[in-house]
C-alpha cells in the first residue's frame, strides 16, 4: 500500500520510503522513494528520486529515476535524469533530459547525510518523520 498525501495535506520537508509515495497535495521539499506518482492536483517544490516516478501533476524541481512519465496533465519545471523516459502529448517540460547508463545512477548520488523533520499540516494536523534526500 503507498503512502499517501491528500489533497488537502501540505507537507514541508523532505519525504524518504522504502515503498510508494502517492502524491495529491503540496510538498515543499525533496522526495526519496521506490515509486512516486503526483496526481494531476499535486504540487512538488522540491526534487524527486525514485525507481519509478509518473507526473500528471505540477512539479518545480529536478526529477531523477530510472523509468520517469510524464502524463499529458504534467507540468514539470526542471531537469529530468532517467533511463527510460516517456512523454505523453499535452504534457509540459521546461528543463534538460539528461540519460542514465546505470539503474544505480538514479538512487546512489541522491542521498544525502543529514537528516531533516518534515512537518504535516491540514484538517487532521499530525507529522510526518523523515530524513533529507536529494
Amino acid at each position: 500500500m503507498p503512502s499517501i498525501i491528500s489533497a488537502d495535506l501540505k507537507v514541508t520537508g523532505d519525504l524518504v520510503s522504502d515503498g510508494d509515495i502517492q502524491v495529491d497535495g503540496v510538498i515543499e521539499g525533496d522526495i526519496q522513494s521506490r515509486t512516486v506518482t503526483v496526481g494531476e492536483a499535486a504540487h512538488v517544490k522540491g526534487s524527486i528520486a525514485a525507481d519509478t516516478v509518473r507526473v500528471c501533476g505540477a512539479v518545480t524541481g529536478q526529477v531523477k529515476g530510472t523509468s520517469v512519465t510524464l502524463a499529458k496533465t504534467a507540468k514539470v519545471i526542471g531537469d529530468i535524469m532517467h533511463q527510460t523516459l516517456a512523454i505523453e502529448p499535452g504534457a509540459f517540460l521546461e528543463g534538460h533530459c539528461r540519460r542514465l547508463e546505470q539503474a544505480s545512477d538514479a538512487k546512489m548520488s541522491l542521498v544525502k547525510d543529514k537528516p531533516a523533520a518534515a512537518v504535516a499540516s491540514g484538517p487532521l494536523g499530525g507529522g510526518v518523520a523523515a530524513a533529507s534526500n536529494h
